[in-house]
């Protein structure tokens, strides 16, 4: 095959065969295929879009890039959840633990924040000690043990997607939805999974804005996990405002240890039951998602969630002192209080800048050389629709730096619309698509 037939042939607005897809994605990876043509391919492929055909045969050529996990030697199901990003959002580290006790496996890859959105990994690494960075041996042994490993990608897991992003990120070409698709996908199938539950945020804080949008990308996600015959739903749910109270790395590990020791925390209690709920559900555990909330809510007034979440920290190296003991843990050198300055209802959210707010505290990145301090970030209290009153504290900022907190202090202040109507509170489930 010839590489500039093909990107011309992309370029015109044709379609590329299977086999024409995995020339192009094996011999990139390879590097047989030099940065600058492979440029010219995802250009013309992110301007003309890619069919059902061409992201099940891209996701499949990224799949094959490197090892695929055989986890049929581990008995039961094996179920993963993959969320598309958001603000507070925390809910891995608590619904891993309620499905592993309630015997269905969970082998979870996940990432590392950047921009406004935290990252799974960084959030496990708040925790002392906790190794995310498993070799495959120790990934399947853990996952044998305890029904539960959460790791980083390794360089065996998807290796074309790893330098497809990297440039996609440098060409202007990320928000493709047939990109998006087949990074998410190939990675996914690659850890021996037989079901995905999906959770596709939409609103202020999140990457799809807007509900259509979302929609559009869950479903094609779930064409494409069907593709390789693979079990899968997927909730369309809210990021109009942070998923629960705490933001920032161990902020939200202590929100997570509190939801799995039986708090109710508004929105997010919900969601995590939910998607919980239909991980049981694929696992074949229960009948139906509302049956496996049931189970998930058991789980927890148990105390076996908990349980579960202290044996995965102490099997991936981590400290449980400080799960059991989440009061012991540093914290940071200054913190403000922010005060309304007048009573109303919240009416609105500029999530994106309260994620910005927790970034420039120092609990996020802006380039992947970022050091994180797992200390920093914000406790956000109001919920849209909550009614405030004037010198009532809205927010908490930490930070080990005065300045920064300044800096995050205006962008928190200025992220809040109140209104003197009463507004109504937010659907957090929008949609279920199977």
């Amino acid at each position: 095959m010839n590489t500039i037939e093909l990107i011309t042939k992309k370029r015109n607005g044709n379609s590329l065969t299977k086999g024409e897809i995995e020339y192009l994605v094996m011999n990139y990876t390879k590097h047989k295929i030099p940065d600058y043509q492979f440029s010219a391919f995802l250009m013309a492929a992110f301007l003309n879009g890619l069919n059902k055909n061409e992201t099940s045969a891209l996701t499949k050529s990224m799949l094959h890039s490197g090892k695929i996990l055989d986890l049929s030697a581990i008995p039961g199901y094996k179920i993963d959840k993959h969320s598309t990003g958001g603000v507070g959002d925390k809910t891995s580290l608590i619904i891993a633990p309620i499905v592993a006790a309630a015997e269905v496996n969970v082998p979870m890859i996940s990432g590392r924040g950047l921009g406004h959105t935290g990252g799974t990994l960084d959030k496990l690494e708040a925790i002392p000690g906790f190794k995310t960075s498993l070799n495959l041996t120790q990934y399947k042994n853990t996952l044998k043990k305890c029904g539960a490993v959460l790791i980083g990608q390794t360089k065996d897991i998807a290796p074309a997607d790893k330098l497809i992003y990297a440039l996609r990120d440098v060409t202007a070409t990320v928000e493709s939805i047939p990109f998006i698709t087949a990074s998410i996908m190939s990675k996914k199938l690659a850890e021996g999974i037989d079901g995905l539950v999906l959770d596709v945020k939409t609103g202020s804080g999140a990457f799809m804005k807007k509900q259509k949008d979302a929609e559009e990308l869950a479903a094609s996600l779930i064409n494409t996990a069907k593709s390789f015959k693979k079990k899968v739903i997927a909730l369309i749910t809210d990021m109009n405002q942070p998923l629960g109270n705490y933001i920032g790395n161990w902020f939200e590990v202590y929100e997570s240890i509190q939801i799995l020791q039986g708090k109710y925390v508004e929105g997010l209690s919900e969601i995590s039951m939910n998607l919980s709920g239909a991980m049981l559900f694929l696992g074949n555990k229960v009948n139906s998602i509302e049956e496996g909330i049931e189970l998930s809510n058991e789980m927890i007034k148990s105390g076996k969630a908990f349980k579960k979440f202290v044996e995965i920290v102490k099997l991936q190296g981590g400290n449980e002192f400080y799960i059991l003991n989440p009061e012991k843990y540093p914290s940071t050198k200054y913190s403000e209080k922010i005060i309304s300055s007048k009573t109303g209802y919240l009416q609105k959210v500029d999530t994106f800048n309260i994620g910005v707010a927790s970034l420039e505290l120092g609990a996020g990145r802006r380039t992947k050389e970022d050091i994180i301090d797992p200390k920093a970030g914000i406790i956000f209290y109001p919920k849209i629709g909550n009614r405030i009153k004037k010198g009532s504290v809205v927010a908490e900022l930490y930070s080990d730096d005065k300045i920064k907190i300044e800096t995050a202090k205006k962008l928190v202040e200025d992220s809040v619309t109140l209104s003197t109507k009463k507004t109504s509170k937010t659907k957090l489930i929008k949609k279920i698509l199977k």
